[in-house]
């Protein structure tokens, strides 16, 4: 045990980029930071760094090489996996049994470098970036039964399980998740998982009126037919300052990408669809509209294209994420109608809207907060501004976070000023 430490101090002294294989490493080496003080850069695909400040440390952290699957048992529905594990890699593992990740993990890959990525299970989990299903089934945190990871002293934590079960005390993977690798350096991570729907149809309505693009979010929330994805694309702004992405986004036989156009999901076997999609348009008076039916292989890549964010492909724009109450969307809608590329998610809670460049974003950022809204400034222009805040928090909810930041990383160490200047 001496000798091991030893080495891993002489690697913690020797190298810059650590690269640990296991949870004992990455205990050492986390305890030879606290020891001397050093800040931490933790990453494993990079596939998010874009998103936050950049981080000022000594020594980088690179979980690439902790990686594979511990444990996968279909049958109880769950998925162990090390925190450098690929998501593409495990929804490779899980397809072979019918199975998902029913959060539909966001691929930030396009907007990054025009491809997919879609990252590792430890920066998923960290970020609790959900798709499309959110509105029905939850985010990230919702679906982890359990994780292992080192806190900012080197000391091994855990929480949770293999079982979803009811207990007194307080779930730490609500607050890991969206951290951004600030509170604890995951080794582990346990996901609960899904069996896959047999088929699939995306129902098309070709509307862009604010206020029916509203009452259709409304009619999908308010649905017995369980709807697993609503989603809004209007209008491209006519600007020269946006990347015509449109119709490479969604290049499918069955979808006019003239114009703007409202879309929702159907899930199960195909009978049942049927069966729903009768229900649906008497629900949502579809006579009325011009409307279009995605099958399977279509619905299957529309969706793909909206959870990766292909729209704003390779954008040298500002992209913002904005959440507000599905009531006050109407109103966002009117207000960045013509001026900003957007398209709305969650049944119409979630906002990912392109800001040019040379535009001033504070504008934008008070009409949403105005709104019971909160925004992420996920990808930044070369020219960005850092008067504006990336992450949205107010004065009461950032005194907690610093308190729950000390708690688990008591010197600062972990990814400091990744989401807040301060800390």
């Amino acid at each position: 045990m001496f000798i091991e430490e030893k080495k891993n101090s002489q690697i913690f002294q020797d190298s810059n980029q650590l690269s640990p294989t296991s949870e004992s490493e990455v205990s050492e080496l986390i305890k030879e930071a606290y020891k001397k003080k050093f800040p931490i850069d933790i990453h494993g695909s990079n596939s998010k760094k874009f998103i936050g400040y950049n981080v000022q440390s000594a020594k980088s952290l690179d979980f690439s090489n902790l990686s594979g699957v511990i444990e996968y048992l279909p049958e109880e529905l769950y998925i162990k996996v090390k925190p450098g594990t690929l998501i593409q890699d495990i929804e490779n593992i899980l397809e072979k049994n019918n199975q998902e990740l029913s959060f539909e993990p966001t691929d930030f890959g396009y907007i990054k470098d025009g491809k997919s990525n879609k990252g590792t299970a430890g920066g998923c989990v960290s970020c609790n970036f959900a798709g499309s299903r959110r509105f029905k089934v939850g985010s990230v945190r919702d679906f982890i039964l359990g994780f292992r990871g080192v806190n900012g002293k080197g000391d091994v934590i855990k929480s949770g399980g293999t079982v979803v079960k009811n207990v007194t005390g307080y779930d730490l993977s609500k607050l890991i998740s969206g951290s951004f690798g600030t509170l604890v350096a995951l080794t582990e991570v346990t996901l609960k998982i899904s069996a896959k729907k047999p088929s699939q149809n995306t129902i098309i309505i070709y509307e862009k009126d604010p206020k029916i693009i509203s009452d259709l979010f409304n009619k999908v929330l308010s649905s017995s037919n369980e709807i697993s994805g609503a989603v809004f694309v209007p209008d491209e702004p006519k600007s020269k300052k946006f990347i015509p992405n449109k119709s490479k986004a969604f290049k499918l036989n069955d979808l006019d990408q003239k114009g703007a156009f409202f879309a929702f999901r159907i899930e199960g076997d195909q009978k049942s669809i049927k069966e729903r999609i009768k229900d649906i348009s008497n629900e949502m008076n579809l006579k009325k509209y011009k409307t279009s039916n995605l099958d399977i292989y279509q619905s299957d890549l529309f969706w793909k294209s909206i959870n990766s964010l292909q729209l704003f492909s390779e954008t040298k724009n500002n992209l913002l994420r904005a959440v507000v109450p599905p009531s006050k969307s109407q109103k966002l809608m009117v207000f960045l109608k013509n001026k900003y590329r957007y398209f709305i998610d969650w049944s119409g809670s979630l906002f990912w809207i392109e800001v040019p460049e040379d535009e001033n974003i504070k504008d934008l950022k008070n009409t949403i907060t105005q709104n019971d809204g909160y925004v992420t400034i996920i990808k930044k222009s070369e020219d960005f501004q850092f008067t504006e805040k990336l992450f949205t928090i107010d004065d009461t909810k950032l005194m907690i976070s610093k308190k729950i930041k000390e708690s688990f990383d008591p010197r600062g160490l972990f990814n400091p000023g990744k989401m807040y200047k301060d800390f």
